[in-house]
């Protein structure tokens, strides 16, 4: 699994944290999957998120449909944007890309 990937990498710490910030949001399920794991709503698919070689990527389902007034976002996909992160999380701007991606979900 990813997961055990992701805490046994050099970015495990950065990793847990970004996961309790997105298991903080109400209704957040987190799925464990063999290449990714996935966080979504009842309502539907919110991002992925795993370990990179400088830290963590995001990656927002919808990202494409959402504003990067902080100009953050990696991708020019007809959907998906990633949210890489390098040294430490800003959860504020974290949290300004995962509102987002939660009132996306249908």
């Amino acid at each position: 699994m990813q997961y055990d990937t992701d805490i046994q990498s050099l970015h495990k710490e950065l990793f847990l944290q970004a996961r309790e910030l997105l298991l903080s949001y109400e209704g957040m399920i987190e799925t464990k999957k063999p290449r990714i794991t996935t966080y979504a709503v009842p309502g539907g698919g919110v991002c992925h998120m795993r370990t990179m070689p400088y830290g963590i990527d995001f990656g927002f389902l919808k990202g494409a449909k959402m504003e990067d007034k902080l100009n953050l976002l990696t991708g020019n996909g007809k959907a998906m944007r990633v949210l890489p992160v390098r040294g430490d999380l800003n959860e504020e701007n974290a949290r300004y890309y995962i509102d987002q991606a939660m009132s996306l979900v249908s």
